[in-house]
C-alpha cells in the first residue's frame, strides 16, 4: 500500500469515528488560524460543547495536512465533518450557520 493510500484510510477512520470532526490548524482551546477559530466559535453558536468536537491539527502532520483536501476534494483548512459526512470549511458553516441549516445538522447528533 502507498504512503497516499495508508494516509486517505487513516483519515477516513478518524472521519467515520467522530460524530462532529473538524479538520483545522491548531486545536479547540488553541486555533492557530483566523479560519479554524472561526469554525470553532460558529460549532460553540450552534450549541456544540468544545470539549465534543473532535479536532484534528493538521500542522501536526504534513500527511494529513495534504491528504484531507485530497480526501474530500476541498483545497482549504478548517474542514467540518459531521457523522462522517463533509459539511465544508469555514465560509460553507457560516453560510450554514446563518441560516439555521448547520444546527439542524448538529442538532442529529444530540438528538
Amino acid at each position: 500500500m502507498s504512503d497516499t493510500q495508508a494516509t486517505q484510510q487513516r483519515i477516513d477512520q478518524l472521519v467515520k469515528s467522530s460524530d462532529v470532526l473538524l479538520f483545522m490548524k491548531g486545536s479547540a482551546s488553541f486555533p492557530m488560524c483566523g479560519f479554524s477559530g472561526r469554525a470553532i466559535q460558529i460549532l460553540k453558536a450552534c450549541g456544540v460543547e468544545p470539549k465534543t468536537i473532535k479536532t484534528v491539527n493538521v500542522l501536526d502532520d504534513q500527511e494529513i495536512r495534504q491528504g484531507i483536501k485530497e480526501y474530500s476534494s476541498w483545497p482549504t483548512i478548517p474542514q467540518l465533518y459531521v457523522k462522517g459526512e463533509f459539511i465544508g470549511g469555514s465560509d460553507i458553516m457560516m453560510e450554514m450557520y446563518e441560516s439555521g441549516e448547520l444546527k439542524t445538522v448538529l442538532d442529529t447528533i444530540t438528538a
